[in-house]
Order: C-alpha cells, then sequence, then structure tokens
C-alpha cells in the first residue's frame, strides 16, 4: 500500500500550477485506529463524517484561504505513517485561478502595489 503523504504527493503534483483549493476525502483501513488518526488530523481542522464511506474531509489551500497548507498536511500525513495508519485518498474537488479579496480602501499606494505585485494582478 502507497504510504498516504507519497499519495497526497502525487495528488498535489498532478494539479495545474495556478491551484488555489484542494478537498479530499480520507478513509483509513484499520478502523480501531480512528481515534488515533482523529488526534493527528486535528492539527489540520480535518471534518469528521458521521455516517459515510469517507471518514474526513480534508480542505487545502495554496497561499491563501481559510483551509490547511500543503506542507501542513503532508507533515500530519508522514505522522500517520510513520504510525502505520494506512487509507486512501479521494478527490473531492480542486480550484484553481481565484484571487483574494482583499478590502484596500484608506490603505496607502505603496501596500495596494505590493499586493498587485505579490498577487500578480
Amino acid at each position: 500500500m502507497i504510504p498516504l503523504a507519497d499519495s497526497f504527493d502525487r495528488i498535489v503534483d498532478s494539479l495545474p500550477e495556478g491551484w488555489t483549493d484542494l478537498e479530499l476525502d480520507l478513509s483509513i483501513t484499520d478502523r480501531s485506529r480512528f481515534v488515533d488518526a482523529a488526534v493527528m488530523l486535528s492539527q489540520v481542522n480535518a471534518m469528521p463524517y458521521s455516517r459515510a464511506d469517507w471518514d474526513w474531509r480534508l480542505n487545502i489551500a495554496q497561499g491563501f484561504g481559510k483551509a490547511a497548507a500543503p506542507e501542513t498536511v503532508r507533515g500530519v500525513l508522514v505522522r500517520l505513517d510513520r504510525e502505520s495508519i494506512a487509507g486512501e485518498f479521494r478527490v473531492r474537488d480542486a480550484r484553481e485561478g481565484r484571487a483574494e479579496v482583499v478590502q484596500m480602501w484608506g490603505r496607502p499606494e505603496s501596500v495596494r502595489r505590493e499586493f498587485r505585485q505579490r498577487r500578480s494582478l
């Protein structure tokens, strides 16, 4: 079975260059390890399903957003792999090309320029 961190890397590597958000479903193989996995996955705000074939939904955001960073998710998955907690992913949704909306009223022009430069707007 493929380690979770490697599986996650393959999913992220398959995404287009400008991806912004990724939603994954995760199911673990050994149900007796559910609580152990839940404790570790709480670090990335994984949302548990109550009645589904999948155990958690993971929201991942690249750059900005209300989700976990890919590097943080990968770190948690490495810990799950070290604890021999196996599982599988299903890609629920992947989005690209969105821009962060930030209120710029009252901010100096230097802040606006830096924002446009960083976000390539």
